[in-house]
Formats: C-alpha cells, sequence, structure tokens
C-alpha cells in the first residue's frame, strides 16, 4: 500500500514538472518595441533626407536593449543593391556600436560613436552586399545610469532612385 501511494505520488510529480518543462518549451522570446517620443524629430529628419537621395524605407522598429548586450536583427538583402543602415541610441548612453555580418559570419561593418563625438547617439552607413544572402546587424549601446529599458531604433532603407536632381537644385 505504501509502495503504491508513492509510486503515485512520484508519478504525479513527475507528469507535473513534465508539463511544466513543456509549456515553457512553448514560449518565445519576442523583442520588445519601446516608445520614446524625443527620437521621433531625428527619425523623421533622416527619413526625409534619405527620401531625397533616392532611398525608400523599407524596415524600422524599435527595440528595447539592455546595457551592454548586442540586439540582432536579421535581414535578407539583395546582391548589388544599395542599402542605408540606421541606428539611433538612448542619449544618455556614453557608447554606441554597430556590426554587420553576412551569412558566413564574415563581419562586413564596424562603427563605434562615444557620447560627445558628433553625430552622437546615430550610426548611419551604406552597403551593398555581394550576395543575396541574410545578414545580421548587431546593435549594442552602454550606458552607466540605466541597465535595463534602453531605447533603440534601427531603420533600413533601400536605393530606389538616383538623387532627385529638382531637389538638390532646390536646396
Amino acid at each position: 500500500m505504501k509502495q503504491q501511494f508513492l509510486c503515485k505520488y512520484f508519478s504525479f510529480f513527475l507528469v507535473a514538472f513534465l508539463a511544466i518543462q513543456f509549456i515553457q518549451a512553448q514560449e518565445v522570446i519576442r523583442q520588445q518595441s519601446c516608445i520614446n517620443e524625443s527620437y521621433q524629430p531625428q527619425i523623421d529628419s533622416l527619413k526625409k533626407l534619405f527620401n531625397t537621395k533616392g532611398y525608400e524605407l523599407i524596415r524600422e522598429a524599435s527595440m528595447t536593449m539592455q546595457s551592454e548586450y548586442e540586439m540582432p536583427v536579421i535581414m535578407p538583402l539583395n546582391s548589388g543593391t544599395w542599402y542605408q543602415f540606421v541606428f539611433i541610441g538612448d542619449p544618455s548612453s556614453r557608447l554606441y556600436e554597430v556590426r554587420m555580418f553576412d551569412w558566413n559570419e564574415r563581419q562586413v561593418f564596424y562603427k563605434k560613436h562615444l557620447w560627445g563625438d558628433v553625430d552622437g547617439n546615430i550610426i548611419t552607413y551604406t552597403y551593398a552586399p555581394g550576395f543575396t544572402e541574410y545578414h545580421m546587424l548587431k546593435a549594442l549601446q552602454v550606458n552607466k545610469q540605466k541597465k535595463k529599458g534602453l531605447c533603440g531604433y534601427v531603420m533600413m532603407f533601400k536605393k530606389v532612385r538616383e538623387e532627385n536632381a529638382e531637389t538638390t537644385k532646390a536646396h
């Protein structure tokens, strides 16, 4: 009788443990967006600037970041197409870095800004891949005051036309 009770007791806890493990395995880590209205003038200005240079915005996202941890963004890029990438970090951070890797995990771009730099919290760069494949952008920022809950913003533009001659002459 005692063995039968222990067997049922053990079976119950084993099933409960396995059910909890199954439920936890189903959870997906999702990137959380963040809203920071102080970025909006920079975002709007950059959208307008790159549009006049013949780029079309194809992806943008805000993302909650943690200080000193890279945030990966995976995107498909087409061979021979020019892309413009923008990363905007929290203005209170002291260091900003962006790295880009191709499908073979070869680093194809790296740029670092410090808090006092002219461009400050914005890193922009142009890139045309040699092959049609997925690339990974890794953004990082370091902040001494805020360790969690930093806001970052990423934009990806694609070159769709040559710079507008009328827009250039007007300015």
